[in-house]
């Protein structure tokens, strides 16, 4: 079966139903030893294309990943990207925010972290969680001290929907692509993975207390993940469910789409003018004299 990352994409508009949708497709590779040789190919293929990208230096490339637990978003990343030159990559994870940041908007602090051009950056969860987690709890809402008259629930989701489509929007203008993948898990696959955390000695570190006390509010998270994607999944910033119960499926995935997104920038190496050559020819004169 040939992948095709559009499959996956979330329409502009569109209703997402979650419950409507795979957690597991069937499998791009025949076996392991046809899923390594798959990847180690994009693998090579996206080093190849990160380097012209890097060295064109005009578009700056934004990949953001989002799940519940054990999706397996780092997973995702350490393989897809384990090609990639470190100085042309920047990876962000964004977990509680500090006081600092409560201190300013929403957008503030992943803002900072934006990807310059010629690079890839990765958010390893992002300002998505300010209508995902604190949706689920809004309690954290209360917390973040904005004034009382500018929060209503009701409509605040939709007021922050709106506040980053016009980011991304702004960023789209003026040279940045954005690629969003949600790492979708079902319920089951997630139970499964953490009791592999627990029994398993060498994955005991990835295992909080947190996790199952997130997981009882799974139907919410559900609920808001799926007014999220059919909010914010745009023609210029897409949402991308990755069925993810099957992670090396997950990863050629991913792997396809960025190699895909990349392609469509018309990359090439910077061309060199006239008075560059004879720049070059000057310098490689004065070296055979040496």
């Amino acid at each position: 079966m040939k992948l095709d990352p559009d499959d996956f994409r979330v329409r502009p508009d569109g209703k997402v139903d979650l419950s409507k949708l795979p957690t597991k497709v069937d499998a791009f590779y025949d076996d392991k030893q046809d899923y390594e040789k798959q990847l180690a190919k994009q693998v090579e293929q996206l080093a190849d294309l990160q380097r012209m990208h890097y060295a064109s230096d005009r578009w700056a490339l934004l990949l953001v990943f989002q799940a519940m637990d054990a999706a397996g978003k780092d997973g995702a990343i350490r393989h897809v990207m384990s090609g990639v030159n470190p100085q042309g990559c920047q990876v962000f994870s964004f977990k509680h925010p500090s006081a600092e940041e409560l201190e300013h908007d929403f957008l503030w602090r992943t803002t900072r972290c934006l990807p310059e051009r010629g690079r890839i950056g990765i958010f390893n969860r992002s300002y998505y969680e300010e209508v995902l987690v604190v949706r689920v709890h809004p309690e954290i809402l209360r917390s973040q001290a904005i004034p009382d008259e500018l929060v209503d629930e009701e409509t605040i989701w939709d007021e922050r929907y709106r506040s980053i489509r016009h980011l991304e929007k702004h960023l789209h203008r003026n040279g940045t692509r954005i690629v969003k993948f949600f790492l979708h898990l079902s319920k089951g696959e997630q139970k499964k993975r953490f009791l592999a955390r627990i029994d398993e000695p060498e994955k005991n570190w990835k295992f909080s207390d947190a996790d199952v006390t997130e997981r009882a509010h799974w139907d919410d998270y559900m609920r808001a993940y799926e007014d999220c994607l059919s909010a914010t999944s745009t023609k210029h910033a897409p949402w991308y469910v990755v069925p993810a119960d099957d992670k090396e499926n997950a990863r050629l995935i991913v792997a396809e789409t960025v190699l895909e997104t990349l392609r469509s920038l018309g990359l090439a190496w910077p061309e060199t003018s006239d008075a560059r050559r004879a720049e070059l020819k000057r310098v490689r004169e004065k070296l055979e004299k040496e």
